[in-house]
């Protein structure tokens, strides 16, 4: 497929702040599980060990990473990390990304990162140089111009 003329992000790039997010990402699952044992403690004395505790855990947590990348992709198209290494998520046709798309790259993000990296490493193959669940979604990292 062809690109727009939109400077692409290299994967050094990329992987820097995919870095930097791993950074934040922490600090937001440790106050998201923080939220989520707190009240579950005081209300019956157990953690979220196993049982129906443990699943609601990792649905929690799956919610609450994807509004936290959903809301920014779909505002400006950039977290934190990727304002800082000046970086921003588009579709295919270089235009902000919307609701559905971003649900979409997110959703197909955790297969590629949880698959031992493998959607992240397939960028080594791909023509574009795009990660699979980019690829998949029809989304694309850009550089932005400073």
């Amino acid at each position: 497929m062809d690109f727009p003329p939109v400077p692409e992000a290299t994967l050094l790039r990329r992987l820097g702040s995919l870095i930097y997010e791993t950074l934040i990402v922490v600090a937001l699952l440790l106050l998201a599980g923080l939220v989520f044992l707190l009240p579950l403690h005081a209300l019956t004395g157990t953690g979220a060990s196993d049982g129906w505790a443990l699943w609601l855990f990792r649905a929690w947590i799956v919610a609450v990473l994807g509004s936290y990348f959903i809301w920014f992709w779909t505002r400006g198209g950039q977290t934190l990390p990727m304002r800082t290494w000046r970086l921003r998520v588009v579709d295919t046709g270089g235009s902000p990304i919307r609701l559905r798309r971003a649900l979409c790259r997110y959703l197909l993000a955790w297969p590629s990162v949880l698959a031992a990296g493998a959607g992240l490493a397939w960028a080594l193959v791909d023509r574009d140089r795009q990660f699979l669940h980019d690829r998949l979604a029809g989304t694309r990292l850009v550089r932005v111009e400073a």
